[in-house]
């Protein structure tokens, strides 16, 4: 089985219409490593190589940050077609620092995978004490100590609007669902922290004006959306305004250390 003819994408043509190859996208956003499977058809590269750049152009305009940001800085892997798990689409290893598609993944995978990987980059940066290979988003409930930073202090502003309710003080409806569905299924996973702000990215993401549903789908109007397992009213609105104002100021942050780096580079 090979990629859809078709994903559905809303926002500016940033391939002039023109193919790109995973090269292209290694070099652009500047990965550690992009490994492509066996299986891999060179015509399949060329149609993937295309879906990843429009998507990841795509969610570098959402959140209004550099390329940078979706590589963080240089530290972070692709691989399709390769390294896939039995019955799942995609998944990021955190030992690799590496997230992965198969090769007949549905869309919408990446901004759940990224977020990981982003939220697993924080968690050494954005905490003193946290344990090694932590998540930021398991590091904020453990009460780990807090790096002090305006940055930082956003951040937490966003898992704080995901795992509480408006109160601060209670679980949040999403904890408080994905914890009931948990205990239905005798399993541990869509409460699990990290698992809660991907999901809530994910709705972020869809939420934005550009639509590309290979890049997200998902959060609205499946089982899993149906059941209340991403963010829904006021939460959804408090979230997508707790991550908007982060990501405006990481990016802000971001262009300006970019700035800073080409005027010393060019005296």
């Amino acid at each position: 089985m090979t990629l859809p003819r078709e994903f559905y994408r809303h926002g500016p043509d940033v391939r002039q219409g023109q193919q790109v190859s995973f090269v292209e996208v290694r070099r652009r956003f500047d990965f550690a490593s992009i490994r492509i499977g066996r299986w891999v058809t060179q015509s399949e590269q060329v149609r993937a190589a295309g879906l990843f750049y429009d998507a990841l152009v795509d969610l570098m305009s959402i959140l209004q940050c550099p390329e940078p940001l979706i590589s963080l800085r240089g530290s972070l892997s692709l691989q399709y077609g390769i390294g896939g798990r039995p019955g799942v689409a995609a998944h990021y290893q955190p030992s690799m620092r590496c997230f992965s598609l198969a090769k007949n993944a549905g869309p919408g995978s990446i901004a759940h995978e990224w977020f990981h990987a982003f939220d697993h980059y924080l968690g050494s940066t954005a905490f003193d004490d946290a344990s090694s290979g932590m998540f930021a988003s398991k590091a904020w409930l453990s009460e780990a100590t807090p790096v002090v930073h305006p940055l930082n202090d956003d951040l937490y502003a966003c898992f704080r609007s995901i795992m509480l309710d408006e109160d601060g003080e209670s679980p949040s409806q999403l904890f408080q669902v994905s914890a009931r569905i948990d205990r239905a299924m005798s399993q541990v996973y869509y409460s699990q922290p990290e698992e809660l702000c991907a999901r809530a990215f994910e709705a972020f993401i869809q939420d934005a004006v550009i639509t590309n549903n290979f890049l997200v789908s998902g959060t609205k109007a499946t089982a899993e959306a149906q059941q209340g397992l991403y963010p829904l009213g006021g939460q959804r609105e408090r979230i997508n305004l707790a991550f908007q104002h982060y990501f405006n100021r990481l990016g802000a942050a971001l262009n300006r250390e970019i700035s800073r780096g080409i005027r010393k580079s060019a005296t």
